[in-house]
């Protein structure tokens, strides 16, 4: 991956999943965002950035972009990304909600086979604190350190990131996967790129009912982790047979154990693969702590 000031960072599309207030924000943090893709636009600036109507275009003046950030109607989202993949684009972050199913499923088989890593949809994105921002992450509830945070969740990401610099634990990395029915980097990905990060002392993992993706992490941590890893399970209180929508967990649960997807069966597999669960986002730094130490 290359996540560093030096990066050069595309957006396609400039839709209500984005507002020239993040992109004001990226650019302060010091990402270099060099310029938009808007089919129709090319020639204009929006922004403060010029526009291109191909992706193409964008690299032919100013060389391999290492990411592209996706806020396109969640229809194109597939058209967009393939034609970032086309360009050797090899870090996608999709902001657009509501990505069809079956467009994901195409986009993910040619991702694979090209070695592309995509992040989302339906994510803010990733932060590196005081290096770079890619995405819709507030800045102002980061502050760099030692704590990579990896999310299904988008405001609760925040949430955590406050509590963690609160209580004087920076962070080294902080991402969300995405909270649509079938998203792109997965739990165990990110988990990997974290235990094998050397900034990284620790890992808070933020999970949510719907799908099996924290089971899944769980007993990953408890056969490949080394770094301790703190979970945190929104939606505890969910009334039983409630399904979060964004989650798309209607088409996981048929033939499965009637508990599937809960928060209680995610926190059960925590609980067996010993990864310490916080009740409450303020209660995380207090465990990080001791997972340090």
């Amino acid at each position: 991956m290359n996540l560093t000031p030096d990066s050069k960072v595309l957006i396609q599309g400039f839709s209500e999943f984005i507002s020239g207030t993040h992109i004001t924000q990226m650019k302060a943090y010091g990402t270099n965002l060099v310029a938009g893709v808007n089919p129709g636009f090319g020639g204009q600036q929006l922004y403060d950035l010029p526009v291109f109507d191909l992706v193409e275009e964008v690299v032919r003046q100013f060389g391999p972009i290492d990411t592209t950030i996706i806020c396109v109607n969640p229809y194109h989202v597939l058209d967009a990304a393939l034609e970032a993949i086309a360009s050797n684009i090899r870090q996608i972050i999709i902001i657009s909600a509501g990505v069809p199913p079956l467009d994901m499923v195409q986009l993910l088989r040619k991702a694979e086979s090209v070695e592309t890593l995509v992040v989302g949809p339906n994510s803010p994105g990733i932060i590196v604190p005081g290096k770079i921002l890619l995405g819709t992450h507030p800045s102002e509830f980061y502050t760099p350190g030692s704590v990579g945070i990896v999310s299904r969740s988008s405001t609760l990401t925040y949430e955590v990131a406050w509590e963690l610099t609160k209580a004087g634990l920076g962070q080294s990395i902080s991402v969300s996967i995405g909270s649509d029915a079938i998203v792109g980097s997965s739990f165990l990905q990110w988990l990997q790129i974290l235990d094998e990060d050397e900034t990284t002392q620790a890992i808070v993992l933020v999970g949510q009912p719907g799908g099996g993706s924290e089971e899944a992490a769980a007993r990953y941590i408890a056969e490949a982790i080394d770094k301790p890893v703190i979970a945190y399970i929104a939606g505890r209180q969910a009334p039983p047979g409630k399904h979060w929508r964004q989650t798309g967990t209607l088409a996981t649960i048929i033939g499965r154990d009637p508990n599937f997807g809960t928060a209680q069966h995610k926190l059960a597999a925590f609980q067996e693969a010993q990864v310490p669960v916080a009740e409450r986002p303020s209660q995380i730094p207090e465990l990080v702590r001791k997972g340090i130490n």
